[in-house]
Parts: structure tokens; C-alpha cells; sequence
């Protein structure tokens, strides 16, 4: 600006200069003609004489006019460009963004975004501040506030270094050494397989056992008198284990099947089969209780045979041993048809470098916090390792072996106790050693990003699939509302409205009494496995709802009788204790706390309780019965009212229980009657074989020769779950 006023400036500076030597000519040629014209025209020369004083006035005056419009134009484009800038705010936003990113980007509340949503298909109470937004609403949001929008790639490209830890490249086949075989007992329930595992490491394992069925999977070390050594692990046999089953023939090298000579081939037996199939593990079979009468050995072979497990006697190449377990018959013939199978399959491993292993069991111990029982499978574990394992790590403080001796190092195949560990990892996890806490942290910290990031793109799929249920919804009631008059429109959305809300809190009512929120707490983490996945198989929603709150392994605490509270729900604990105060503090606040040592009893008393969460249902029991034989009608002040003449075939007919009316098999009322009479007495009973006339509550039901009327009463029986869990 001041460099146009300067050039104004020098440029009015100049036409002064130009004018002032104008004037200065005019004067001297006025001056020649006032000598000439001065007597003739003395006031014509006066006004001819210019000026010069009032040209500069006139020109400064100009010029601070112009310098001030220049001044106030400038200023105006400023706050007018400045004004334009604050309305387009860019906001840099990503596809899948958080209604709390948005608001934070666009430097607002979060309300805010709550506010821009408003009046749309998105059902805002289902909102959260770590909701993902779709694509269109985002745009809505930003476009209310008045801003500019701007897509940035920066949030989808921005790719995080990848820290997990992984298995080491398979080692020099110079460097393995041999190391002695992983067997897993696997068959039924209650087919002898923790009495055989008794007998092989001469303990009282079966004893231990609630009701005499193994819970957990036990690993153990057995040494054999010809000095071989064996890792036998104990899987339950029970239906509710089937995911341990599973685990415990993925880490073994032998799977030996246990069937009883009695009692065959069972379901359990057959689940078996498949998990070795489908960890491609040879089987040795084991035909326990051979010492019964009734035992049948040949035919537990020929039922295999349907399901690929051939014997030897029969042309294939599993081997069959003929055992009591109970009795110790033939258990050396059985452990040396494991060693030579395990000779045959050469087992080896890297007993150096970083462990290697997998959780086989985890629990919390009062003293020592989270424990793990473990197999190494590579390298060789000692005190101080740091090790990762699922989404937890430790620093092993503590070793100890199946009988609870401290142990100084653990090699290849050996069963293994670890004490260190920050958090509970889940068994069936992975371990991993690593070479630094910091390193232990980072590869924890990417394993709980890598699954954040898999629960952010399941989340984006559930609100794609919601963003299109409200569109149809919006787009059918646009349809519907579409030709109205606003008044009539907006009187039915008030009436709509009214109703939904009457409606929920109704379904809310309703609703309370027929949820049953559960807690589960759990000895180790493979039982509260085993049960949280039997509460996967309730099909029976639709009677009562079972939501899962919280489950976790431990005694039960204040903070588990607190959510129940909080819940309104039940805990159910396994293998678990809850101590004196913790059950009074339950029954001060109305929880009930159920303690259970065997699985199924646990799952029987759920069962009962969500049977007792059902509204009774009502059952009708007959009375008697009568058959039409005759129908007149008789005047009762201005009116007909129709009668049937009937005899009691069965039973008797009571006046105030409840009837209904039979045509060809088919009900055609229910009721009341108005009267009941035995010739022209009016009676309270008729009993079988006299005869009656009786009138219904309901005067346009027409009676029949040959109808049947039925006296009945109902009755409340509680309703029962139809859920069944398998077992």
C-alpha cells in the first residue's frame, strides 16, 4: 500500500511542478496584455490571474481522501481473507477414524460430533468414543462444522515394524541329540487312563481326582526300570475337554489310546482318533480292563477298524497291547511298544540356543502368582531366561518339576513348572526366549497391537453391516412419510415414538428377569477353557438369554461379588474356594456363590438355574369328560340362551374349574360356564354317568350332537431349559 501512495505521491508532485511553470507563463503573457487591455477590461484581467496556493489545498485534500480509501480497502481484504481462511479449516481425517479422533482433529468435543450426528440414520445410542465412523458420516460431520475436508493416507500407509518373535530356522541336523518321547493318553471317560498313568509312576494319581475323572491335563515325568525315560501327559476324557484334548496331541510324539475291552469303542474314543489324525501322531493302543469277565479285545479291533486304526493282527501297523491297569497286567509290554515306536521315529532336538516350548497348563498360585507347566521342545530353559508367551512375558525366578522340586535347568521333552510370569498366558500359547526385558515388552506390545488392529477391522465390518440396516430403515420410512403434510408427519413420528418407548420399557421389565449374567472362576486356565466353551454351545437365547461377564483363573474375590452385584448375576467357581468373608459379603449384597469340584455338576446347577429364570408354563389337567346328546334353548328375560343336554363319560364336571368346548378333535372355545343343572336343581358337581344341562359363558357358540365337553384345570409347572450341552 504505501508503495502505490509514494508513486501517487511523486506523480501529483510532478503535475504541481508542471502547473506552477504553467501558471508562472500565463502571468507574463497576462502582464504583456494588462499593459495593453488594462484600461478597456480591468475586471476580465482580475479574474483571469490564477492561483497557485489553492491547487496545492486541493490537490493535499485529494490525495489524504485517497490515501484513506486505500487504507480501508486494504483492511477489508485482509479481515475478508482472513474470514475466509477460519471458514475453510481443513481437517484431516482417515477412513475408519473414532468419533474421539474426529473430534479431536476437528479441535472440537466430543459432543460435538455427537450433536452433527444427530437427526441421521446412525443410532447414536449404540455410540461410543472409541466407535469407528463410516465413510459418509465422517463427511457429515465435518461438513456441519463447516469445514473443509481433506483425506489423508497417512493413518492407512503409516505401517508399525513388525517386533513379534518367531520360531528359529530348523538347526543343523549335526547339532541335535536325542531326547525321549512326549506321550499323551488320550480315550473315554473313565476308561483307566489316569489308573494306567498311576501304575507306570507307582503314585496315587486317580485318587487326587474328583469322583475319580481327570480335569486337567497332567504332565509327568516317568522313568522306566530298563532306565528310559517318558513325558506322559494325562489328557481328560471327559466330553467339556475336548480343547484339551486337542492341545495334547498337537506337543506329543505318541498318542496312546486307551479303550476299555468292555465297554468299546465311545464317543470320546472317536474324538481321540481325530486329534492324532490331525496332528499326524502315530497311536499305540492300549485295550485296558482285560481283566474282566466280560472283556472283549477282538471286537474293540474290529470297531476300530471303521475309523482307520488298524491293528497289526489285522494287517496294519498300529500295535495292540493287552493291559489292566488296575491289576499292572502287561504295563512293561506296553512301555516297550512306546520306546520302540519312539526308536523307530528317532526323536531328536537342539538342546542350545534361545527356548523354545508351548504352555501345556496355567494357573495362579496364592504364593507364587501366575504358573505355567510347560514342554520344552527346543534349546534348554534355566533360571533368569526372559520368555514371551502369547500376550504376557517373565523373567523365571523359579523352576520346579510334576512332584514340586526345584529344578536348575529343564531340557528338550521335559515337563517343566515356571514361576515369573507378569500375566496368566492361556495354555496351548507358544514360548519364546528372548534376549531382553525391553525386547520381551516390545514383542508383548506388538501382540496386543496386532490384535487391536484384527478388532478395529471387525469392528468396521459390524458398522458397514449397521450403516446399512439404518439406510434401508431411513430410506423405507422416507418412503413412507414421502407424500404427507408435515403436520401429519411430524403427529405420527410423535405417536411412533411414544409407542417404542412404551414398548421398551416393557421389553426392559421383561427382559431383567429372563438374562442370567454368570461369572466363571476356574483352578486352571484349560478348565475355565473347557467351560466357557460349553456356554458356546447355548443354543436357547430365545428363552433366556446367558451373557458371560467375566471369567478368569482363582479363588473367588471381592471384585468378582462386586460385578455380580453390579450384574445382577451368579459365580461360578471350579476347583476354587471363596473364604468366610468373601460369602458373607455375597450373601450381604443377594450373590450367590456355587462351588463345584466335578464339570458336570457345575453345568447340571446352570442348568437349573436358567430353568428357574423361565416363566412357569401352565398345563391343563382333565377332570371329566361329557358328551353331547341333546341341544335346546331356554328364554332368560328377552333372550335365547342355547343349552346342551349332556352325560359325564368320565370323571366328574365341576362348575368352577374351567371347561372347553371338542369338534371333531378340534377345540372351539374355552371357558366358563354360566349354569350347570341336574333336571332343574342347579348343581356345584356332576359326576359320571348322570346326566346335565349347562349353559357357556359365551352365548354365540352353538352347540352339536356329538360334541364333547371337556372340565379341566390348569396348573403352574416350573419350565426347563432346552438347552443341551452333550454330556
Amino acid at each position: 500500500m504505501n508503495q502505490k501512495i509514494l508513486k501517487l505521491e511523486n506523480l501529483l508532485r510532478f503535475h504541481t511542478v508542471f502547473r506552477q511553470l504553467h501558471s508562472l507563463g500565463q502571468r507574463r503573457m497576462l502582464a504583456q496584455w494588462n499593459h495593453v487591455f488594462s484600461s478597456a477590461y480591468p475586471v476580465w484581467t482580475a479574474q483571469l490571474c490564477i492561483r497557485p496556493w489553492q491547487t496545492d489545498r486541493l490537490i493535499g485534500a485529494a490525495l489524504s481522501q485517497y490515501r484513506l480509501l486505500v487504507t480501508k480497502k486494504e483492511e477489508r481484504s485482509q479481515k475478508s481473507q482472513l474470514f475466509s481462511t477460519k471458514s475453510k479449516k481443513e481437517v484431516e481425517v482417515w477412513i475408519g477414524m473414532t468419533i474421539e479422533e474426529l473430534a479431536r482433529a476437528m479441535k472440537k468435543d466430543v459432543d460435538h460430533v455427537y450433536g452433527a450426528l444427530m437427526n441421521t440414520a446412525v443410532d447414536i445410542d449404540s455410540l461410543e468414543a472409541h466407535s469407528h465412523l463410516d465413510e459418509v458420516w465422517i463427511k457429515e460431520v465435518v461438513k456441519k462444522a463447516g469445514m473443509k475436508l481433506k483425506w489423508s493416507k497417512l493413518k492407512q500407509d503409516k505401517v508399525r515394524e513388525n517386533k513379534d518373535a518367531v520360531r528359529r530356522p530348523q538347526a543343523d541336523p549335526a547339532l541335535l541329540t536325542p531326547r525321549f518321547p512326549v506321550v499323551t493318553i488320550m480315550g473315554h471317560v473313565d476308561h483307566g487312563k489316569t489308573t494306567l498313568l498311576d501304575k507306570l509312576r507307582k503314585t496315587q494319581v486317580a485318587a487326587m481326582e474328583t469322583g475319580g475323572i481327570t480335569q486337567h491335563i497332567g504332565a509327568f515325568l516317568v522313568s522306566l526300570p530298563s532306565g528310559e525315560k517318558i513325558t506322559f501327559l494325562d489328557t481328560p476324557g471327559h466330553a467339556a475337554f475336548s480343547a484339551m484334548r486337542a492341545r495334547g496331541a498337537q506337543v506329543t510324539d505318541i498318542v496312546v489310546l486307551v479303550v476299555a475291552a468292555d465297554d468299546g469303542v465311545m464317543k470320546q474314543t472317536v474324538e481321540s482318533i481325530q486329534h492324532a489324525k490331525d496332528a499326524q501322531v502315530p497311536v499305540v493302543l492300549a485295550i485296558n480292563k482285560c481283566d474282566k469277565a466280560e472283556a472283549d479285545p477282538e471286537k474293540v479291533k474290529k470297531e476300530l477298524l471303521a475309523y482307520d486304526v488298524v491293528c497289526e493282527d489285522y494287517g496294519g501297523d498300529v500295535q495292540a497291547v493287552h493291559i489292566s491297569a488296575l491289576t499292572g497286567d502287561n504295563l512293561m509290554a506296553l512301555a516297550e511298544a512306546t520306546i520302540a515306536l519312539a526308536e523307530m521315529l528317532e526323536l531328536k532336538a537342539d538342546p542350545t540356543g534361545p527356548v523354545e516350548g508351548t504352555v501345556i497348563e496355567s494357573f495362579t498360585d496364592k504364593g507364587r502368582g501366575p504358573v505355567t507347566t510347560a514342554i520344552i521342545q527346543r534349546g534348554t530353559l534355566r533360571k533368569g531366561s526372559i520368555l514371551v508367551a502369547g500376550k504376557s512375558w517373565a523373567k523365571v525366578r523359579l523352576m520346579f518339576d510334576e512332584n514340586g522340586k526345584t529344578i536348575h535347568e529343564a531340557c528338550p521333552s521335559m515337563p517343566v513348572g515356571i514361576v515369573g510370569w507378569r500375566d496368566l498366558p492361556s495354555a496351548g500359547d507358544e514360548i519364546l526366549e528372548v534376549e531382553s526385558e525391553p525386547r520381551a515388552r516390545a514383542v508383548v506390545d506388538w501382540r496386543k497391537y496386532e490384535r487391536e488392529q484384527e478388532k478395529n477391522k471387525e469392528d468396521l465390518k459390524i458398522i458397514e453391516e449397521k450403516r446399512k440396516e439404518h439406510q434401508e430403515a431411513h430410506q423405507k420410512a422416507r418412503e413412507k412419510y414421502g407424500n404427507m403434510h408435515w403436520k401429519e408427519r411430524s403427529f405420527l413420528k410423535y405417536q411412533e415414538k411414544k409407542e417404542q418407548k412404551h414398548l421398551k420399557s416393557k421389553e426392559k421389565e421383561e427382559g431383567d428377569s429372563h438374562i442370567l449374567p454368570i461369572i466363571i472362576k476356574g483352578d486352571v486356565d484349560g478348565s475355565v477353557e473347557a467351560i466357557v466353551n460349553i456356554m458356546d454351545t447355548y443354543d436357547a437365547s430365545h428363552e433366556c438369554k446367558l451373557e458371560l461377564v467375566h471369567f478368569g483363573v482363582g479363588d473367588v474375590s471381592e471384585n468378582d461379588v462386586n460385578l455380580a452385584e453390579t450384574f445382577c448375576g451368579v459365580i461360578y467357581g471350579f476347583n476354587v474356594n471363596a473364604g468366610n468373608v468373601i460369602q458373607k459379603s455375597a450373601a450381604k449384597k443377594g450373590v450367590k456363590i456355587k462351588l463345584h469340584k466335578i464339570i458336570y455338576h457345575l453345568i447340571e446347577d446352570l442348568q437349573e438355574e436358567l430353568s428357574s429364570r423361565l416363566p412357569c408354563t401352565v398345563q391343563e389337567y382333565p377332570i371329566g369328560e361329557a358328551s353331547i346328546l341333546a341341544t335346546f334353548s331356554v328364554t332368560e328375560g328377552k333372550k335365547k340362551v342355547p343349552v346342551a343336554g349332556c352325560r359325564v363319560q368320565k370323571g366328574q364336571l365341576e362348575k368352577q374349574k374351567k371347561f372347553k368346548l371338542i369338534r371333531n378333535g378340534d377345540v372351539i372355545w374355552k371357558g366358563s360356564l354360566t349354569s350347570l343343572k341336574h333336571h332343574k336343581d342347579d348343581v356345584s358337581v356332576i359326576k359320571t354317568g348322570m346326566d346335565c344341562g349347562l349353559s357357556l359363558s359365551e352365548e354365540k357358540i352353538e352347540f352339536k350332537v356329538g360334541d364333547e365337553i371337556v372340565c379341566y384345570e390348569e396348573k403352574e409347572v416350573p419350565a426347563k431349559t432346552s438347552w443341551d450341552p452333550g454330556f
